[in-house]
């Protein structure tokens, strides 16, 4: 049996189990087709002692992000609306000028640090993926390609890196050691400094059937709960909490030295209770998920054979790394879902993974006016609704599958 990354206790409880699947961002190309893909298992499990949530089985850090990674931030335009309040947020709270250093971990393109280097406050973004690292060098943004660890941490700090904020979007499920990540946090912050961390909350992913954000760059699904004892062992402190929109609902940590001045904010106790309320210390929760998964399964495929059967075209925009759980999921392949639209020119000419559902440029949309478009990136819906409102001139009509199937209006 495995151990939970967080306290060390035997993982012997079952949260959801997806059966094997391929990693969600390894896009096939053309001249790969004929070959085999790599299978592993997408099982997740629940520590019984610290209600961590994360993948039994768990792939280096290697295979998710590299020279060919595919995931690139600036392609969603409400995510960059988010990145730009969060800095001009962030300035003004913690009082940030140009002798401040501001430092993102899995800065991608340098799709948030480009606000602070506009504002003229001193900015480093250490990103392990080198095409990503590139576009941001490209921009002028100081970046470092390397892997954020004990190791990374102990290299800035010689070179006389401290940060007074310290942030990171959606990178603490991506690390698989967590603790030691949290401690590398703790060594690269100011005395004064302030870390921030958003990622998709555990209570929203079970209150909303929100499983297809499971995949293998996951490997742990986060509380508030599970949080605060890994933050307390390596000497920090959560002192205040927000509750926001982005990918179905995320929480952002704030997080800082235990003898730091910042004061604590009861929006900390009060996320503590409503994960207790809705059940995220209680073991039938976890259990029961499973079957909320396989409902949407079953509503999905029946939709899309119903559709085939009477004559409609299927299509889906956005080739997303949770539309990839989902399609394989359900075992869906271009007999029921013709193409799949994206922005992003790295994913276009190439295939999903498992499915080996064919990725077009948007236009294809246009082209082939399909009578239904799924949605899989769900937490841009609306965006990717207004940016494709047109289809609605043929009859088109959009479709979404989480947290339920439904035809959208």
């Amino acid at each position: 049996m495995s151990q939970c990354r967080s306290c060390g206790a035997t993982l012997e409880h079952t949260f959801a189990d997806l059966g094997l699947s391929p990693v969600s961002n390894a896009f096939i190309r053309e001249a790969d087709l004929q070959r085999g893909e790599m299978y592993y298992p997408l099982h997740v499990q629940v520590c019984g002692q610290c209600w961590l949530v994360q993948l039994n089985d768990v792939l280096d850090v290697s295979t998710h992000f590299h020279d060919d990674y595919v995931y690139f931030s600036s392609y969603s335009s409400s995510w960059l609306a988010h990145a730009r309040q969060y800095v001009e947020n962030m300035t003004q709270r913690f009082k940030l000028g140009d002798l401040s250093q501001v430092v993102e971990i899995a800065s991608n393109d340098g799709y948030l640090l480009q606000y602070f280097q506009q504002a003229g406050i001193p900015c480093l973004g250490i990103e392990p993926s080198a095409n990503t690292a590139r576009i941001a060098l490209e921009r002028g943004i100081d970046t470092l390609q390397a892997f954020f660890n004990i190791e990374t941490a102990t290299k800035l700090i010689a070179k006389g890196v401290k940060a007074d904020l310290l942030l990171g979007n959606n990178v603490l499920a991506h690390v698989p050691d967590l603790q030691g990540f949290v401690i590398a946090l703790k060594m690269l912050l100011g005395a004064e400094g302030v870390i921030t961390l958003e990622f998709p909350h555990l209570q929203q992913l079970i209150a909303n059937n929100q499983f297809d954000t499971i995949y293998h760059e996951h490997y742990s699904y986060l509380s508030l709960t599970a949080l605060i004892p890994v933050f307390n062992r390596a000497g920090l402190r959560i002192f205040d909490v927000q509750q926001l929109p982005t990918h179905g609902g995320s929480l952002r940590i704030f997080a800082c030295h235990q003898a730091a001045i910042h004061p604590f904010n009861t929006a900390v106790d009060e996320i503590l209770r409503a994960e207790d309320l809705a059940g995220l210390q209680d073991l039938q929760t976890y259990s029961d998920f499973s079957a909320q998964m396989q409902k949407i399964k079953y509503q999905l495929i029946t939709f899309l054979i119903a559709a085939r059967q009477g004559g409609k075209r299927v299509a889906a925009y956005g080739a997303a790394a949770k539309g990839n759980t989902l399609l394989n999921y359900c075992g869906i392949k271009p007999d029921l879902l013709t193409f799949v639209a994206d922005r992003n020119h790295l994913k276009q000419g190439r295939y999903l993974p498992g499915s080996r559902i064919p990725v077009y440029a948007p236009d294809a949309i246009f082209e082939h006016r399909p009578d239904y478009l799924l949605i899989l990136p769900w937490n841009i819906q609306d965006e990717i609704m207004a940016e494709m409102s047109t289809i609605r001139e043929w009859g088109g009509q959009f479709v979404c599958a989480i947290p339920e199937v439904k035809i959208l209006s």
